[in-house]
């Protein structure tokens, strides 16, 4: 009974802790507000780069059992050439790698994330030149 207690008190302090970088794009899902960045900033076509996604919940703590970051280009209805591999660096945050834009035009990120077996999904649009 007390570790569920202590474990209880840490989720909900963790939840409560929980803040989205300055420097990043947002997004929301149902039950989620996301942070996106990239490294680097600027994405150039033909270049590699990793996208950084910060995942805190908007009200009761929630455990995310699966993240995915892809991406698309809606206009042309394709996607990447690359699957990116996704790292949870520690909780509510990771780095997905791998990603390259083949071409310019208007990109679609799409942040799917599983949480206490429900489903949430989250869009950003980015224009790259």
């Amino acid at each position: 009974m007390i570790t569920r207690v202590a474990l209880t008190a840490l989720t909900l302090q963790t939840a409560m802790a929980c803040q989205l970088p300055a420097d990043a794009e947002r997004l929301e899902s149902a039950r989620y507000r996301l942070a996106l960045s990239t490294e680097p900033d600027a994405i150039q076509p033909g270049k590699f780069f990793a996208v950084l996604v910060t995942a805190c919940a908007k009200d009761e703590p929630a455990t995310i059992e699966t993240l995915r970051v892809n991406a698309h280009m809606p206009q042309h209805r394709h996607g990447m050439n690359y699957a990116p591999r996704i790292v949870a660096l520690s909780p509510g945050r990771y780095r997905a790698e791998g990603f390259m834009f083949h071409m310019p035009g208007s990109w679609e990120f799409v942040v799917e994330l599983r949480a206490d077996g429900r489903n949430e999904r989250a869009t950003l649009s980015r224009r790259i030149d």
